[in-house]
């Protein structure tokens, strides 16, 4: 594999690679979109497998995403997995039957402005509410739902930047996103580490005991705080800089690699 070498731990341990730390993993962690699933949406058999055979070892799998519970708990189901989500970045977390155990809103105020600054500025938008996620279009009443994220999608680099700084001095949000073209927006404070974390101390693990395995920015503090941070293949350079192991891409099996090495402890 390409990528398939020790580095050094960042801020986790000194000098020492992640191999001399003998980091025993209890929780994986895995984002979705370009991480679990490949281009198509699908998961592997051999990521699957992997999944099943880690579960079967007693380690935890937890879906750690952007995306609202609607759309996420189907793939969860799928693979059989009994235990936590953490969905919308962090701002929901539920239990192993699913049932909500937190969850984080956003003022409506901060919405609405938000969705000023998409038609101001002509740019495809995203936002979730508890009950769906709308694509460009907003219902009538705002102030009717709970909303919990706001994404732009933005071509234009410097579009991008202008919206992004306009969010950064509101002090308000925390600004991510799951690809290079678009921004995320959650409420400040709300990430996928957070929700982790939130997990873990239900189950009784420490952090240092989590691979997190993410390919964007909406990645970048779980990867940071986890025992071990894998980054894909296909991830961000920015993301890669951080992590502590390189896998490969999503439609190259990278998560089942990941889990293999530092999991299963498959050379």
């Amino acid at each position: 594999m390409k990528h398939d070498t020790l580095i050094k731990v960042k801020s986790k341990g000194g000098a020492g690679t992640v191999a001399d730390n003998q980091v025993e993993i209890k929780l994986i962690a895995l984002d979705m979109d370009g991480t679990l699933l490949t281009n198509n949406h699908e998961i592997t058999e051999e990521t699957r497998l992997a999944i099943k055979e880690a579960r079967e070892k007693g380690v935890k799998v937890v879906l750690s995403t952007g995306r609202s519970y609607k759309n996420c708990h189907g793939h969860a189901d799928a693979l059989g997995l009994d235990s936590y989500l953490v969905t919308v970045n962090g701002s929901e977390i539920w239990d192993e039957s699913r049932n909500l155990v937190k969850r984080t809103v956003m003022k409506p105020e901060y919405i609405e402005w938000m969705w000023g600054l998409a038609q101001q500025y002509q740019t495809a938008f995203w936002a979730i509410n508890t009950e769906e996620t709308w694509r460009n279009d907003m219902p009538k009443d705002l102030y009717e739902a709970e909303w919990m994220k706001f994404g732009f999608n933005i071509a234009d680099v410097e579009i991008r930047e202008t919206i992004y700084n306009k969010l950064k001095e509101k002090n308000e949000f925390e600004i991510s996103n799951s690809a290079p073209d678009n921004i995320e927006v959650n409420c400040r404070g709300i990430n996928k580490a957070r929700g982790l974390e939130l997990v873990c101390g239900r189950l009784g693990i420490e952090l240092k005991n989590v691979m997190a395995v993410g390919d964007s920015l909406n990645d970048m503090v779980m990867i940071k705080e986890a025992g071990i941070g894998v980054a894909m293949g296909n991830a961000q350079e920015t993301l890669k800089k951080e992590a502590d192991w390189i896998t490969s891409s999503n439609e190259d099996d990278g998560v089942a690699k990941a889990i293999r090495k530092w999991v299963l402890t498959e050379a």
